[in-house]
C-alpha cells in the first residue's frame, strides 16, 4: 500500500509540474499571435490544465478501470467552481467579462443537463443499467468540435507590439517546454491512475469516491495553480477563463474520449454529484450578476463557494462509510 501511496503521489508532482511547463509554453507561443487573455484562458491554459483529467481519464479507460473516469469529470468541475474560484477569488476578487456571462457559463449549464440525460439510461431508457456509450461520446466529442470552431470563428486578434514579444519567452524554450509538459502529463496520469485504484482496493473505498476527490482534486490542482496565480497578477479573464473551459473540455473532449474507447458504467450516486455540480454552476451566475459588485466575484462570495465544498465533500465522505 505504501508503493501505492508514492505512486499516486509522485503521479500528482508530474501531472501539476507538467501542467505548469505546458501552459509556460503555450501561453507563450500563443501571445506572439497577439490573441485575447480571455481566449488564451478558454483554449491554451484551460486545455493545458485538462490535459491531466484527459490523461488520467484514457488511461483509466485503457485500463478498465471506467467508473473513476466519470468521477474524475464531474469532482473537477465541481472542484474547479468551488473550490479554485473560491480560492483564487480570496486571493483577489475576480471580475468576469461579459462573454461568460452570455456565452461560457449557459454553456456549462447546457453540457451538466445533457451529460444528466446521458447517465440516466434507466429513468429515460428503462434500461437495466445506466452507461455514458460510445455513441454519446461521439456526441461530446463533436460538441468540442463545435465549441472549438465558434470560438476560434469569433476571434479578435490583439495587437503585440515589438517591445512586447521581446519580453515573451524564446521560441525554442517555449516549444520545448510544451513538449516536457507533456510528457510529464502523460506519465504523471499512469502513476496516478495506478496509485488511486490500488488503494482504492486496500482501502475498501469505492472508486467512484477515488475518483471524486483524490484523483479529481489531484488532476485540478493545474487549474488551482494557474487561476490563483492569475488572479493575483490581476489577469482575471485568464482565471475565469480557465475554469469555465476547463470544465467545457472536461465534460466534452475528456469524458467523450474515455466513452468512446470503453463505455463509462454510471454510479448509482452520479445524480446527487450532477445536481452539486449545477448548483455551483448557477451560484456562478447569480455571484456574477447580484452582490456588491456587479460581473464580479468578491472575497466573501469565494468564503461561500469553499464552504459547499468542504460541506460537499464531508457529507460525500459520511455517506459513502456510513
Amino acid at each position: 500500500m505504501l508503493l501505492d501511496l508514492i505512486y499516486l503521489v509522485l503521479g500528482i508532482f508530474f501531472l501539476v509540474k507538467g501542467a505548469d511547463l505546458l501552459i509556460d509554453g503555450s501561453s507563450s507561443i500563443a501571445r506572439r499571435f497577439g490573441i485575447p487573455e480571455f481566449v488564451i484562458g478558454l483554449t491554451l491554459v484551460a486545455f493545458g490544465t485538462s490535459l491531466p483529467e484527459f490523461t488520467v481519464n484514457t488511461a483509466a479507460a485503457v485500463k478498465g478501470a471506467s467508473e473513476i473516469s466519470l468521477g474524475n469529470v464531474i469532482g473537477s468541475n465541481i472542484a474547479n467552481i468551488l473550490l479554485i474560484l473560491g480560492v483564487a477569488s480570496l486571493i483577489k476578487p475576480i471580475s468576469v467579462h461579459l462573454t461568460f456571462v452570455k456565452k461560457e457559463i449557459p454553456v456549462n449549464f447546457f453540457l451538466t443537463l445533457t451529460l444528466i440525460a446521458m447517465a440516466n439510461d434507466v429513468f429515460f431508457n428503462h434500461s437495466p443499467f445506466s452507461q455514458i456509450s460510445r455513441n454519446e461520446g461521439l456526441v461530446l466529442i463533436i460538441t468540442f468540435i463545435g465549441y472549438m470552431y465558434f470560438l476560434v470563428a469569433y476571434l479578435e486578434k490583439v495587437v503585440v507590439s515589438e517591445e512586447d514579444k521581446d519580453k515573451l519567452m524564446n521560441p525554442f524554450k517555449a516549444v520545448i517546454f510544451t513538449v516536457l509538459g507533456l510528457a510529464g502529463l502523460i506519465w504523471g496520469a499512469d502513476l496516478t491512475v495506478d496509485g488511486a485504484v490500488n488503494l482504492a482496493k486496500a482501502l475498501g473505498v469505492s472508486e467512484a469516491i477515488i475518483g471524486l476527490f483524490l484523483v479529481a482534486i489531484g488532476t485540478s490542482l493545474p487549474e488551482l495553480f494557474a487561476s490563483a496565480v492569475a488572479a493575483k497578477k490581476g489577469n482575471s479573464d485568464i482565471a475565469l477563463g480557465n475554469i469555465a473551459g476547463s470544465n467545457i473540455f472536461n465534460a466534452t473532449l475528456v469524458l467523450g474520449t474515455s466513452a468512446i474507447i470503453r463505455p463509462i458504467p454510471v454510479p448509482d450516486r452520479a445524480n446527487y454529484d450532477f445536481a452539486v455540480l449545477f448548483a455551483a454552476t448557477l451560484m456562478l451566475l447569480i455571484f456574477t450578476l447580484v452582490g456588491g459588485r456587479k460581473f464580479t466575484i468578491d472575497r466573501k462570495e469565494g468564503v461561500v463557494f469553499l464552504i459547499f465544498y468542504f460541506v460537499y465533500a464531508l457529507f460525500s465522505w459520511y455517506s459513502e462509510l456510513s
